[in-house]
C-alpha cells in the first residue's frame, strides 16, 4: 500500500505518541499536551501507511509575514522514502505568500532542510527555554 497524505488536526493520542516515540522526541512524554499542540497548530499535514501515522509536519503562523514549522518527523523505518520532503513541500505551498518561513534544525538535519530550500541564517542563533516537568 502506498503512502497517503492528509490535512487534518485531529489525531488519536496514541497515534501521536507512537510517532514521537519512534524518533525519541521528548514531546511524547506529554501526550495530552502534544495532542492539544497539534490541534492548535495553524496547519498540519500527515503521512499515512494505511491507518498507521508515519509522518507529520505542523506550523504556527501569522499568515502574512512569518510561518514557523516546529515539528517535522517521520518514523525511522520510513526514512529515505521522500515522505519528509513531500511534507515540507506541502507546507511550503501552504505559505507561499509568507515572507519568512523558519524552523530550528539539529545540526545533523541541516543538509536535509537545505535540500528543501532552507538556508542557515547568518548572524542568528536559536534561543530556547525548555521547561523540564513531569516524568523523565
Amino acid at each position: 500500500m502506498g503512502i497517503s497524505y492528509r490535512n487534518i488536526k485531529e489525531f488519536k493520542q496514541l497515534q501521536l505518541q507512537e510517532l514521537f516515540l519512534s524518533v525519541k522526541w521528548d514531546s511524547a512524554k506529554y501526550p495530552d499536551k502534544l495532542r492539544t499542540a497539534i490541534k492548535n497548530s495553524d496547519a498540519v499535514y500527515s503521512a499515512w501507511d494505511g491507518d498507521k501515522l508515519v509522518g507529520l509536519i505542523n506550523s504556527l503562523s501569522d499568515g502574512v509575514l512569518n510561518a514557523y514549522f516546529p515539528y517535522l518527523l517521520v518514523r525511522p523505518e520510513y526514512h529515505g522514502a521522500g515522505i519528509g520532503k513531500k511534507l515540507v513541500a506541502m507546507m511550503l505551498a501552504e505559505y507561499t505568500s509568507c515572507v519568512r518561513k523558519s524552523l530550528i534544525a539539529f545540526d545533523e538535519q541541516v543538509k536535509f532542510y537545505e535540500s528543501c530550500g532552507f538556508r542557515v541564517g547568518t548572524g542568528t542563533s536559536a534561543m530556547l527555554i525548555t521547561v523540564k516537568s513531569g516524568p523523565g
